[in-house]
């Protein structure tokens, strides 16, 4: 993969995911998230479950931007922003026929499974994590919305 080239993972939206309104669930897109972290994790190397260590989530976010609906193909982008001490920055954008539907993030922290306490990222995979850091993506400017037009999708 070029350098400052994102992780791609590709998907299609399951019908358990979706709610009574037809679009997915929003605490879905979290698992659709955590999915291309693990494959974006698995390239690296990185297990979740071989080591003494762990990675929980200790924060998550997520901006919908268009309607996303049982079936809908999705490609999403995997960024590594931040890299610190004992935490990582995973930011993510969800294209639909190419154009953003979803974006957001989630920050793991690296914990010892014994003691439940952060710990600084081991060196091998502080380095392997140092090789994929890029920019955030780069968003089109928000201008405000202009309350005539309904927000497409939504």
């Amino acid at each position: 993969m070029p350098a400052n080239e994102p992780f791609r993972f590709h998907t299609r939206i399951r019908f358990i995911d979706t709610d009574t309104s037809g679009r997915i669930h929003y605490t879905a897109m979290f698992r659709y998230f955590e999915s291309a972290e693990i494959e974006f994790m698995r390239r690296l190397g990185v297990s979740y479950t071989k080591f003494g260590y762990g990675f929980p989530r200790v924060h998550v976010e997520c901006d919908f931007l268009l309607s996303i609906v049982h079936d809908d193909e999705l490609e999403i982008e995997v960024f590594l922003t931040k890299l610190g001490r004992s935490s990582v920055r995973l930011e993510f954008r969800t294209l639909k026929e190419g154009k953003l539907a979803a974006r957001g993030a989630v920050v793991i922290a690296c914990m010892d499974k014994q003691t439940d306490r952060a710990i600084a990222i081991p060196e091998t995979l502080r380095e392997r994590f140092e090789r994929e850091l890029i920019d955030s993506p780069q968003e089109p400017k928000r201008t405000g919305l202009n309350r005539s037009e309904p927000i497409k999708g939504v």
